[in-house]
């Protein structure tokens, strides 16, 4: 695929999926800047993603589209869609392959299109690209993009530009409880329950972090507050909950110094290879197959597999459609336990 890098075009980035998307979303925006150098590159995003845009050194603009309030009737959303117009792009690529996505590209009035074969009202774009699903998501970005990348070389690691006061603001939280580097970090929390790994599990996982002298820190949004302030209780003093109380990028500030994350398939296990260190994350209704899993260095995943059922969707639910979850239930904390130990001791 040739792109024309014509100097000063203004190019657009649609992505307004949930937080883990939008951060898988940051190595193509760095590649597709490294390939365009004198280009304007602008991100339409929804407000729970903004900060990780806000903080990406490639992008010039962040323009939020608000689906559940400011933009959500028809009207609303055809005004959005002229103000889009007017910024006069030269270029969009969209990631996001939903119908609201496809009909921004549409009213946009844009010539040069890009998107995805399986994207919603895909004939709306001028250039298809093939959506390869044995693909890792960064990798179909790039593919988005038309980077070459070698076997290896799609492991592009996202940046963020951590500010200096999410960067202090965790070293006082740290000092403020006691907490040198020798601690992990836990993620329990998803917006679906089929990938939640087993809270007594988890529990059980804690107890061997603890039994190693770690101090353990469960992340998480407000979501989470409530499982984080239980197990605060059940581990007193040898566990704090950050949940609800951190900004993105203080998440990301706070991993930097831990010494492993265990997460579920969730927006975290991003969050960890933004701050580059080793993850384990734990799929239950879900499979790696996805193209979500940890890609950096040191990081690994663990799945039970032999189960018919999984994966029984690509988000997963709020309830096993079969009642008994044994995609969660089969992964033993033993197994978590192990795949711990191999890490820190790689």
């Amino acid at each position: 695929m040739e792109i024309l890098k014509r100097e000063g075009e203004k190019i657009l980035v649609i992505q307004t999926a949930f937080l883990g998307d939008a951060v898988l979303t940051l190595p193509m925006i760095g590649k597709l800047k490294e390939m365009n150098i004198n280009a304007s590159i602008d991100v339409l995003c929804i407000p729970a993603s903004k900060e990780i845009f806000l903080h990406s050194p490639y992008i010039n603009e962040i323009i939020i589209i608000d689906k559940k309030g400011e933009h959500k009737s028809f009207f609303s959303f055809l005004k959005f869609t002229r103000m889009i117009r007017a910024n006069g792009y030269d270029r969009i690529y969209s990631p996001h392959r939903s119908f609201r996505s496809s009909l921004l590209v549409l009213q946009s009035g844009v010539n040069e299109t890009y998107g995805f074969s399986n994207s919603s009202l895909f004939h709306v774009y001028k250039h298809l690209i093939e959506y390869i699903s044995s693909h890792h998501e960064v990798q179909r970005n790039l593919d988005l993009i038309g980077y070459d990348y070698s076997e290896k070389g799609w492991k592009v690691l996202p940046e963020i530009m951590i500010p200096e006061s999410s960067d202090r603001a965790i070293k006082d939280y740290l000092k403020n409880n006691n907490i040198n580097s020798n601690f992990a970090a836990i993620a329990p929390g998803s917006i679906w329950n089929t990938k939640k790994y087993p809270l007594e599990y988890y529990e059980q996982v804690i107890q061997y972090l603890i039994e190693q002298d770690f101090k353990v820190i469960i992340i998480g949004g407000r979501e989470e507050e409530n499982i984080g302030k239980q197990l605060e209780t059940k581990f007193n003093g040898s566990l704090i909950s950050s949940a609800g109380n951190l900004t993105i990028t203080e998440s990301i500030a706070l991993l930097k110094y831990s010494k492993i994350l265990i997460s579920n398939d969730s927006a975290p296990t991003h969050l960890g290879i933004c701050a580059d260190i080793p993850v384990l994350t734990l799929y239950c209704s879900t499979v790696p197959d996805f193209g979500f899993y940890p890609y950096n260095n040191k990081s690994r995943w663990l799945s039970y597999t032999e189960l018919e059922c999984k994966p029984c969707g690509i988000h997963g639910y709020y309830a096993c459609p079969l009642k008994h979850f044994q995609c969660g239930y089969k992964l033993k904390s033993e197994l978590v336990i192990s795949a711990i130990k191999e890490i820190l001791n790689d």
